[in-house]
């Protein structure tokens, strides 16, 4: 079985890394940039708390990468993570653009080692409980190789195609979902507004043509205020932004995104950004705002 390497454990990354602990595989190595979080997971899992990142490779077969951005992205494949790296595995779990996972794939050709994305359409129970969704790109053989470890993770993997591609489409659920958030912010808002019951104005939502998997899981929860974070409003900014440069590239205009992600940066600009995305209906229910809600 191979040995396997984290960088990134916060809230994603650290209960991927659990899961596969709990399944039999061998975490042999942690790295964050957040010293305190991974000494306390690698104490954990009985894994090394890495100071650099060539020690990660150094230590594992595969290495799982959850990382915020493109920028954390390149400082980590440019800052020793390739480093003797010849015959390693690179399975790369962010949101991030199409472009840096090309990028990525042209840099782990250069020193005989492979990558994968694995783009993750689920959230923090998903990783804990071993049921995200899983989209994949990169080449056949990194994604077979990655098969043992990866059905550990998830409830379902699909493999998309060459790299970006899993990206591309992981860029087009999370502008979509968030323009689902947006609208139901909206309509839930609405309807309090009327003076509406909510629960009844969800339950007739749920059984027309105004339901959706973001009513689910976030309807009762803007209703009740309860914004505990499983994905951030300022991720949610990020990754409309993702979709708009690609429609940008492509010659689209897409206003509803473009809406959805204005919304979600407000949330950012004024303190709410760490608030799950479900935060949004502070911004739509009357009464409510940045002076009203809390980070949790």
């Amino acid at each position: 079985m191979e040995k396997i390497g984290f960088v990134g454990v916060g809230r994603m990354g650290a209960n991927m890394a659990r899961r596969l602990k709990e399944q039999g595989h061998a975490i042999a190595a942690v790295y964050d940039v957040n010293q305190q979080a991974s000494h306390a997971l690698a104490q954990e899992l009985g894994a090394e708390a890495c100071a650099d990142l060539s020690q990660v490779t150094k230590l594992s077969d595969v290495i799982i990468t959850v990382v915020t951005d493109d920028k954390a992205m390149k400082s980590i494949y440019l800052g020793g993570l390739l480093s003797r790296s010849r015959g390693k595995l690179f399975i790369n779990c962010a949101t991030l653009s199409p472009a840096i996972h090309v990028w990525v794939e042209q840099k782990t050709q250069k020193t005989g080692s492979q990558s994968l994305e694995a783009c993750m359409a689920s959230s923090i129970t998903q990783a804990r409980e071993g049921k995200l969704y899983l989209m994949c790109g990169g080449s056949e053989e990194a994604f077979n190789r990655a098969k043992p470890i990866l059905e550990h993770l998830a409830a379902s993997t699909r493999y998309i195609g060459a790299a970006g591609k899993a990206a591309e489409v992981k860029a087009l659920v999370n502008m979509v979902m968030n323009i689902n958030t947006a609208g139901l912010a909206e309509g839930l808002g609405l309807g309090a507004a009327l003076g509406l019951d909510l629960t009844m104005l969800r339950e007739v939502f749920s059984q027309t043509g105004a339901n959706s998997r973001v009513l689910q899981t976030d309807g009762e929860d803007m209703q009740n205020r309860e914004h505990s974070c499983f994905f951030s409003a300022a991720h949610a900014a990020k990754d409309s932004g993702i979709a708009l440069r690609l429609a940008r590239e492509q010659g689209l205009n897409l206003p509803l995104a473009a809406a959805a992600k204005k919304q979600f940066d407000k949330m950012t600009a004024e303190g709410l950004g760490e608030l799950d995305k479900s935060g949004i209906a502070e911004l739509t229910f009357k009464g409510r705002g940045p002076t009203h809600a809390t980070p949790a």
